[in-house]
């Protein structure tokens, strides 16, 4: 699993030459990041993705990087909007998927698992 905090300090402070890139996965990027370095493009842009990763929620990265599903059940618990039960049983099931596997702690599961028995 990859976490958010290391993707953030790589990207400020090995950023220009891509080493962000091969941690989240992106060997392509970072090769390019590599080819280019000397020319502090890749720094720039990397700049960029600083504030980018900062800003990203944690259920969005997960998404994007470590493969979690998106469910309709918890992007309306994140919005604030009704939940079915279908959707929150779904969601649930999902959650629990992503406990079992460790990419959310035990902490985070009840939390999300409370937020989502709370909005049916």
């Amino acid at each position: 699993m990859k976490s958010k905090t290391a993707a953030i300090l790589l990207c400020w402070f090995l950023g220009g030459i891509g080493v962000h890139k091969f941690y989240l996965g992106q060997t392509g990027a970072g090769v390019l990041y590599l080819l280019f370095c000397w020319t502090f493009i890749p720094a720039i842009i990397a700049f960029f993705e600083f504030f980018m990763l900062i800003f990203m929620s944690d259920a969005e990265f997960n998404q994007r990087f470590n493969g979690a599903p998106a469910t309709n059940a918890m992007n309306s618990l994140y919005s604030g909007g009704a939940v079915s039960a279908a959707d929150a049983t779904k969601a649930l099931s999902d959650l629990k998927g992503l406990y079992d596997s460790g990419v959310i702690t035990a902490e985070e599961y009840e939390e999300k698992r409370q937020k989502l028995l709370k909005h049916l």
